[in-house]
């Protein structure tokens, strides 16, 4: 029997060991009509939910990126100031200016993670989250301006608000793993030039080459739930390919 011929019957074998134990297409369908996806309708809800149980030396969600970062210099490059003092910060992100304590405007280009100082990948530090979550409340929450201007009062509820959902996102596991995957998919959309394309197709290329062999591992020792996850994490990574070589 030839490579090809070995491949197609252990995707069988995986699919078959899938259906019969009721652990893939069974536990997504219920919730898949409130995940609003497109190509990477592929990688399944439960998926997302087992990835912290995957094998391997890599186990986070996606590519190590935030779409706005990868796809161009705007947050490496910008300097932001205080809109009342004119003070300028080290970095991002710049919520709230520490000279004259004022709440600066949203900046769209800040991502959840940054938000609360975390590295992009799906293990985060729960107990992190929610300590920089209330510190930010300590300083940004509406009531607390009550006496300020009429523009910081909205600046505060719609700092309050970006903060408070991106911690809801964050918190939750699912919710977190999706917020990554629409990452990936804002990061080829905003790609300006097929130099960020290539650097971003790399990237999946590396993902691709890990998973290949972490399917390898998981169908030899016969963790076909694994297995089949695996295929999933390919098939999701090779149409995110396949909408890179369109653009370029």
């Amino acid at each position: 029997m030839n490579r090809t011929k070995k491949l197609v019957c252990s995707i069988s074998t995986i699919l078959r060991h899938a259906r019969s134990s009721n652990s893939l297409r069974d536990r997504f369908s219920a919730r898949s009509s409130k995940t609003h996806l497109s190509w990477e309708s592929t990688f399944t809800t439960s998926s997302l939910e087992n990835v912290s149980r995957i094998p391997g030396k890599d186990s986070r969600l996606g590519l190590r990126l935030s779409g706005r970062i990868f796809c161009s210099e705007s947050l490496e490059t910008k300097n932001p100031r205080c809109w009342n003092c004119g003070f300028s910060p080290e970095g991002l992100p710049f919520l709230f200016c520490e000279s004259c304590r004022s709440v600066q405007p949203v900046d769209d280009s800040v991502d959840y993670f940054q938000i609360f100082g975390l590295e992009k990948k799906y293990d985060i530090d729960v107990g992190s989250l929610e300590r920089k979550y209330k510190d930010w409340q300590k300083k940004l929450h509406p009531d607390l301006v009550h006496n300020k201007s009429e523009k910081e009062r909205d600046y505060a509820a719609e700092q309050s608000g970006k903060v408070t959902e991106a911690y809801r996102t964050l918190t939750k596991p699912l919710s977190r793993a999706t917020y990554i995957i629409m990452e990936l998919r804002e990061a080829i959309a905003e790609a300006s030039d097929s130099k960020a394309l290539n650097v971003i197709r790399l990237q999946i290329q590396e993902k691709l080459k890990h998973w290949s062999g972490s399917f390898v591992k998981a169908f030899e020792s016969q963790k076909f739930d694994e297995a089949a996850t695996c295929i999933q994490r390919m098939t999701y990574y090779e149409r995110a390919c396949e909408e890179i070589v369109k653009k370029i």
